[in-house]
């Protein structure tokens, strides 16, 4: 009986030559390296290094994050990603009254320069690569990550790392966002131009449709939605004075991997292919590395379990392996028990290791893109392809990535696709082990990690001495100045950094823009 993939396309019990029939190899598959980009963006792929090892990690204060950062680092990460609390991604201070319970829950707090210096001491910033899962308030966290690099010598030319600073995804799926639409793009077209001009080896955006995925997207829409969305970016620079080739080298892309490895490894090629002939038929850009679509990879949170939670290990485990087969940048392996709390300091040394395991005891990393001409995966690769262009045709004829979310298209897409593998869950059809199969009659205890929460009272007191400390004439001068820059079409980036220099804190700089440009409030249509 032909079962169904997870964005609802037949696969068939057997494949055979027929299934590619009038395919051209020379067409849709290419050599690794060159276009269309299929079998990967480099001609090597891992078989000279492997994958880059980003351990997502955050929570409490500063000075914990740091401490499980050089643990990492200790174990053989070779690139950080840090995860920042909920008040710190809505740009808000420890002490706002909106903070309250939040803090230093679902990631670190950072309020100030001086809690950036804290996370980042005595890890050599010329030497480490770092991600930042920051959206709306990106600019910040960057020209902070700057500020502490100065401090240590380090050049911003050598600073090399990425920045989520993906706001469209927001209003589709997740909800961190502050400002409208139009005011955050432009804040981030004036960060693809700072970075060109002060950061030249950072990633300025990672387009992202992992958090589509957790919202219940299927393979198709997530890479569909975000690759309009990176479209509507690509667009916004160009419309703002920038040559494509100046600033898409730096894009990058952020997606999931689910334990369904087939239709997971034909998603990643598909994206590629796709971005690949956007790229160079919509904008001619000529630049080869303007054509690749870059991407990291986060095994699916939302596919772990609490009930026998070791259970993840496994799923991990497959979700990694997907993640590689697809040709992956980086990957984040998820911790066994954050479907339960955060991980404690073996579990994130397991999930470190199971990449290890992935990179050096398997055989996976000894040639390139392995299933090339396979009769499953290349018909799975052309029919997710069609699924995807057939939805972002639709986002088109909507006006775009920004109308089709004032429409609440993307979000009503995979709402419904959201519903529709709750009811397969429930229905028992589909099997999730441990919840609606092989269950236990009795869980096994388990301690999770906790925030200590005295964490926000000791964040409210540093703001407290802070602010006294300062020269609030220059603060005041400073977000005068940005205000004023937000208010015109000058790049508020320079004048955000001398307001963060001068320690202004995350949330009054944020409120400065939040004056000028105001907050975004949902439609009813959504």
């Amino acid at each position: 009986m032909a079962r169904e993939s997870e964005s609802g396309l037949p696969i068939d019990p057997v494949y055979g030559p027929e299934a590619l029939a009038g395919w051209d190899p020379a067409v849709q598959l290419g050599e690794p390296g060159a276009y269309p980009f299929t079998r990967g963006v480099y001609p090597t792929m891992y078989t000279g290094r492997p994958w880059t090892m980003r351990q997502y990690a955050g929570f409490g204060t500063a000075t914990e994050s740091n401490a499980r950062y050089k643990e990492l680092i200790a174990h053989g990460t070779m690139g950080l990603s840090v995860a920042f609390d909920l008040p710190t991604q809505m740009g808000h201070d420890s002490d706002a009254p909106i903070a309250h319970g939040e803090v230093g829950k679902v990631g670190v707090a950072i309020d100030s320069v001086e809690d950036m210096r804290l996370l980042f001491g005595g890890i050599p910033l010329d030497k480490v690569s770092t991600s930042m899962t920051i959206n709306a308030p990106a600019a910040l966290l960057l020209l902070l990550y700057q500020l502490v690099a100065e401090e240590q010598g380090v050049s911003a030319g050598m600073l090399t790392g990425t920045i989520q600073n993906d706001v469209l995804k927001e209003y589709i799926a997740r909800g961190t966002y502050i400002f409208p639409p139009k005011p955050s793009l432009r804040l981030i077209a004036d960060i693809f131009r700072y970075c060109k001009a002060e950061i030249p080896k950072w990633n300025t955006i990672s387009i992202s449709g992992y958090h589509m995925a957790e919202a219940g997207a299927s393979p198709a829409q997530e890479i569909a939605f975000t690759l309009a969305d990176g479209i509507e970016y690509v667009r916004t620079a160009v419309a703002a004075g920038m040559d494509v080739d100046d600033f898409a080298p730096r894009l990058s892309f952020f997606f999931v991997a689910r334990t369904t490895i087939l239709e997971e490894v034909a998603k990643f090629r598909a994206a590629r292919r796709i971005w690949a002939r956007v790229m160079k038929e919509e904008f001619g850009a000529k630049n080869p590395k303007s054509l690749m679509l870059r991407f990291h990879t986060q095994t699916a949170g939302v596919q772990l379990t609490a009930q026998q939670p070791e259970v993840n290990l496994v799923r991990v485990a497959v979700q990694g392996l997907a993640a590689v087969l697809g040709g992956t940048q980086s990957l984040h392996t998820n911790s066994f028990d954050e479907a339960i709390a955060l991980p404690t300091d073996k579990s994130a040394r397991l999930a470190l290791r199971t990449q290890q395991v992935l990179a050096y005891e398997t055989d996976v990393t000894a040639t390139v893109d392995p299933f090339a001409g396979s009769y499953v995966i290349e018909k799975m690769t052309d029919d997710v392809e069609g699924a995807a262009v057939e939805l972002m045709a639709k986002v088109e004829d909507l006006g775009g990535a920004v109308n089709a979310i004032e429409h609440g298209f993307q979000k009503n897409e995979i709402e419904r696709n959201a519903y529709r593998i709750a009811q397969e869950t429930d229905a028992g059809e589909r099997v999730v082990v441990g919840v609606n199969r092989f269950q236990l009659d009795e869980e096994e205890p388990y301690e999770p990690l906790r925030v200590d929460p005295a964490i926000e009272a000791q964040q409210a007191e540093r703001l407290a001495k802070l602010r006294a400390e300062r020269d609030q004439p220059a603060v005041d001068a400073a977000l005068a100045a940005l205000k004023k820059a937000a208010e015109g079409e000058h790049n508020v980036l320079y004048p955000m950094k001398e307001a963060l220099r001068a320690r202004a804190t995350v949330g009054e700089v944020c409120n400065a823009l939040r004056e000028v440009w105001g907050t975004y409030v949902p439609s009813d249509a959504f």
